[in-house]
């Protein structure tokens, strides 16, 4: 009776994880029916997971009937970087970079096909581009992602366009793979990348990697500016402190 018992509690995990998984790869709130396409659960038996997975907070449900992931997994991958304490090393930074350049500073961590906007700083001032803490957005639109995407290599970049079918945001995003390829590469041989209006219409982004002791990226460390502001001479002091957060982290170059 025991083993009957633990083997249909298992079972019962596997499919919250495959649940978890598929809500993951979107950028926006999904609905059930797609969930229980990407998962091959029947509705009844997706839907009562889910159920519980928003009783515990991994799961949030909005108003339309769609489910994205919950803060308590947020709060989990905060636990995940505090042994290296990324926000604690970053937000001086931030602050620095935010006052001299008076527009919005993000980090974000990645999490399988989308990018987790992790911390934020904002000036003070009226207009600025303003990222919620916990939101996500697909590796393709952001100027972090195309350098996480392009550091993995080519055939990461296939394989992500393959699951995703790079889905446009705007009318210049970047939705054939030869194009995204190019400039996921472009962008890691000069350290640097850029979303031009390609998440949104009217923002810009230029962002850096962030590298931890083992050499790994740990994070991601971007400006994001109303696009008639942002100027190619941030970029420079993006990287700086980029270069500086990584050292604090434990990166050594070579």
């Amino acid at each position: 009776m025991t083993d009957t018992k633990t083997e249909s509690r298992i079972q019962v995990i596997d499919r919250a994880a495959r649940l978890m998984d598929a809500i993951g790869r979107y950028s926006k709130p999904v609905k059930l029916k797609t969930l229980g396409a990407e998962t091959g659960l029947a509705p009844s038996t997706a839907y009562r997971i889910l159920q519980s997975l928003i009783s515990n907070r991994f799961v949030e449900r909005d108003s339309n009937g769609g489910y994205r992931l919950g803060q308590k997994l947020l709060q989990l991958s905060n636990r995940l970087h505090s042994d290296i304490d990324l926000r604690g090393v970053s937000l001086p930074y931030m602050r620095e970079l935010c006052d001299r350049l008076s527009e919005t500073i993000n980090l974000t961590i990645r999490e399988g096909d989308v990018v987790i906007y992790f911390e934020k700083v904002t000036p003070n001032r009226m207009m600025h581009v303003n990222q919620i803490v916990g939101s996500r957005a697909p590796l393709h639109v952001t100027a972090v992602g195309k350098l996480m995407l392009g550091l993995a290599g080519e055939d990461e970049i296939e394989s992500y366009a393959r699951r995703t079918n790079l889905p446009a945001y705007t009318r210049n995003t970047l939705s054939s793979l030869s194009k995204l390829e190019e400039v996921c590469m472009t962008s890691i041989r000069q350290g640097y990348s850029l979303d031009n209006e390609e998440a949104e219409i009217g923002v810009g982004c230029i962002g850096v990697l962030l590298f931890e002791k083992s050499g790994n990226v740990s994070a991601g460390l971007s400006i994001s500016a109303p696009i008639e502001r942002r100027k190619n001479e941030w970029i420079g002091e993006l990287k700086k402190a980029g270069e500086e957060i990584s050292r604090h982290l434990g990166y050594r170059p070579g």
